[in-house]
């Protein structure tokens, strides 16, 4: 199985003020598709916002992972935003988000998405790694963060 730092790239990890959580969105769309994770960037983004209407990707801890699954994908990506401050993301605990981890992939490998899911979610879970983390000036750094996971 693939280590979650194998999927995250210095050139999808943004440092970004946004005011809302579509704003953040479209921001992270934009930024996979110049670096050529997205073929149809709408596409994309309306998948990801539909996933948000079922239920909030906020899962806590002042952390979101929106996500979502196309036909058209060969492999998984995470794309990663810090935000210097918070954004109202309907998250389970209320918090407000400046982590998001969105990743995008193919619908048909649904068990390696969801380890991918939950080792993410196990790593952020690390309250040091979320303030190193969001403390962190650079990409590299951040994907540093995530080697043992």
């Amino acid at each position: 199985m693939k280590k979650i730092f194998h999927y995250l790239q210095p050139e999808l990890v943004v440092f970004l003020e946004a005011p809302s959580r579509d704003e953040v969105l479209k921001e992270l769309v934009d930024l996979a598709y110049r670096n050529g994770k997205l073929q149809d960037k709408e596409a994309f983004y309306e998948a990801i916002i539909e996933r948000e209407k079922i239920v909030s990707t906020g899962i806590g801890m002042g952390v979101a992972i929106p996500h979502a699954k196309l036909p058209s994908y060969d492999d998984f990506f995470i794309a990663v935003a810090c935000l210097k401050t918070g954004v109202d993301w309907n998250a389970l605990d209320g918090t407000l988000v400046r982590l998001i981890f969105m990743i995008g992939g193919p619908d048909d490998k649904q068990t390696e998405y969801l380890q991918l899911l939950s080792g993410l979610t196990m790593a952020i879970k690390d309250e040091e790694r979320r303030k190193k983390v969001l403390n962190s000036g650079s990409p590299q750094e951040i994907i540093e963060l995530f080697k043992g996971f």
